[in-house]
């Protein structure tokens, strides 16, 4: 009881069924839930860029301006793109769904896989990107870093079993915050570059060069920079969790976020290259350009506090579509059936759970370090891309809906980019991480392939076609007892009413504790038999599935076995420590016994 009403203090009351329409989100509040893994993604993606040029000494930092171009063209084809999907698919555009319609099962599998896996990385990198915007304002928070990631974690997992609707009313401010903030950074950092009333910023010598700014290198920095697309397709997944008219919002809402996306990391981008901003350790880009432009004062600490909210949230993102494509593998038999399963606030519970403690555990491993997770981060995110875009172009060619030609060449532009761009990040990462990703992905679609076999066997075996009635059975109906007192007697009276052969069973450690009993059943057996099994070693199931066994020989193959097991249960949770467990032994013991049936029947203790 005080399990649930704790649960009812951090979720919040049960949701009726019939509320699920009105629990929809708004154009504004989709804004929050569904971009924020995309808005956030700014305030890394130019700092993992400049980590990769500085490799070459600070001259290379000159490339990243027309790199962050050509990442600002990708995230255009890219929205234009799933903006067709969102169009085609009014019922929820994910790359699983579209792949799996158009290509087979195998490529929608392999999306799948891709995506839960970006899923759980997005929340790590997010958490911990967002704590890293922290310790750089308090540096002192640094060594709690890991303790920090694990409880926004928890913080954003709870949110979220709160519902849909509630968790995007909690998200939306630190959303739209952190967007009026770094416009106001990028707005106000450009005209003071251009009208010079900043501040000098001390003088950085050029760092010595580690190798060549050569074609390799350029690639790595603009692979590393494509994190700013992640959670472009999230909008895409997430289609009914909106308003209707479900598609047209959906396709507002992705139009809105690419714009914002483009400004702001465009922005970003160009003042760090004006500003001669080098990456730190110690401190993000973003702190870096905040107190260059604000200074130390309570605009930069504002800046940092809402950058810090937005990473941290962004996680919202995941905890949103997550459990979608959970739901949607379910339905279809790849994964467990619990991931398809609402729970009372009408939020798919189990896979916000599984997803928040693999995001644990990754951020726990990886000590909280954003730039350990990211190489592992953008694979998964561009197979997605280039799988749904492609499928979209099938789809075009196949069914020649209106503007289908037009249409095509959209998606086709997109899936050859995505795909570009999926090649350069698997070799330029692939030591660094990406390897990981890239052996996940198939061991995950052999994974489904087999939970899929197995629920087809189990339904074939259950099946009643061509199902002949069995013969009747014979039941032997056993009470086991280790003594006889009041928690024991309604477990005889159950079993005669299950059987008028009922029989109560002892296994003997102990002859003169056995007379006892003897003389105690003579009196208050209930005039059930006792049978003694002797145990020379002691043992309480050998002698018991011997005599199991047994009787399932003497009955034939159609005899059942039923075991009554009479439990006392003390009436505090702790004072179950202070009993015997055997109970539970028996039950695991017998759990994959053939034909073989166990009842408990508890006598709940009033003291």
């Amino acid at each position: 009881m005080r399990l649930y009403r704790l649960k009812r203090l951090l979720v919040g009351s049960p949701i009726p069924t019939a509320q699920g329409r009105h629990e929809r989100l708004g154009k504004a509040t989709a804004l929050a839930v569904f971009a924020s893994d995309a808005l956030s993604s700014v305030a890394y993606a130019t700092e993992e860029i400049l980590l990769i040029l500085v490799l070459a000494g600070s001259a290379a930092l000159s490339f990243s301006l027309p790199i962050g171009l050509a990442i600002a063209l990708l995230i255009a084809i890219v929205v234009s793109s799933y903006r067709q999907t969102i169009l085609a698919y009014p019922g929820g555009g994910g790359a699983y769904i579209v792949a799996k319609d158009n290509l087979g099962v195998a490529p929608g599998l392999v999306a799948g896989a891709a995506l839960l896996i970006d899923y759980v990385l997005t929340v790590s990198v997010s958490v911990a990107a967002g704590v890293a915007a922290l310790t750089s304002a308090v540096p002192a928070l640094h060594r709690f870093r890991v303790a920090l990631c694990v409880a926004a974690v928890v913080l954003v997992a709870v949110a979220n079993l709160r519902g849909i609707r509630e968790s995007g009313a909690i998200f939306a401010t630190p959303t739209y915050l952190f967007i009026a903030s770094v416009l106001g950074l990028v707005g106000y950092g450009v005209l003071g570059t251009a009208f010079k009333f900043l501040p000098e910023a001390p003088y950085q010598p050029h760092a010595p060069g580690l190798e060549g700014v050569g074609l390799f290198l350029i690639l790595r920095a603009f692979a590393s920079g494509c994190a700013a697309l992640t959670g472009v397709e999230a909008v895409s997944d997430g289609v009914p969790a909106f308003r209707p008219p479900e598609a047209r919002n959906a396709r507002m809402v992705l139009a809105w976020l690419g714009a914002i996306l483009i400004t702001l990391f465009l922005g970003l981008t160009y003042l760090a290259y004006d500003l001669g901003i080098h990456p730190s350790d110690t401190e993000t880009v973003v702190s870096q350009l905040a107190r260059r432009i604000f200074g130390t004062g309570l605009v930069y600490y504002e800046t940092q506090t809402v950058t810090m909210l937005i990473l941290l949230l962004a996680a919202n993102t995941s905890f949103a579509d997550f459990p979608r494509l959970s739901y949607f593998l379910a339905r279809d038999g790849f994964i467990p059936r619990q991931f398809a399963r609402q729970g009372d606030r009408l939020v798919f519970s189990n896979g916000i759970v599984i997803l928040s403690g693999l995001a644990v555990a990754l951020l726990v491993f990886f000590r909280g370090d954003t730039h350990a997770l990211i190489p592992l981060y953008a694979v998964g995110v561009f197979l997605s891309f280039t799988l749904s875009q492609t499928s979209m172009v099938r789809r075009w060619l196949t069914r020649r809906e209106s503007g289908w030609w037009w249409r095509g060449w959209i998606n086709g532009v997109g899936a050859a980019v995505t795909g570009l761009v999926l090649l350069t990040i698997a070799v330029t990462k692939f030591t660094h991480g990406a390897w990981i990703v890239i052996l996940l992905i198939p061991t995950l679609v052999i994974t489904f392939l087999l939970v899929r076999r197995h629920y087809e066997q189990v339904a074939h075996q259950l099946s009643l076609e061509g199902f002949a009635p069995p013969p009747p059975i014979t039941n032997f109906v056993l009470v086991l007892v280790g003594d006889l007192h009041r928690g024991v007697v309604p477990a005889l009276q159950w079993a005669q009413s299950l059987s008028a052969n009922a029989k109560a069973v002892y296994v003997e450690s102990d002859p003169d504790r056995t007379h006892r009993l003897e003389e105690k059943w003579a009196k208050f057996g209930m005039g059930l038999p006792l049978i003694v099994l002797t145990s020379p070693y002691r043992s309480l199931l050998g002698p018991l599935l011997e005599y199991i066994d047994h009787l399932q020989k003497q009955g034939g193959p159609h005899s059942v076995i039923t075991i009554v097991l009479p439990e006392f249960l003390p009436r505090r949770w702790w004072q179950v420590l202070l009993h015997n467990q055997t109970a539970y032994v028996i039950k695991g013991a017998l759990l994959f016994h053939e034909n073989v049936v166990v009842t408990d029947v508890p006598y709940h203790l009033k003291h």
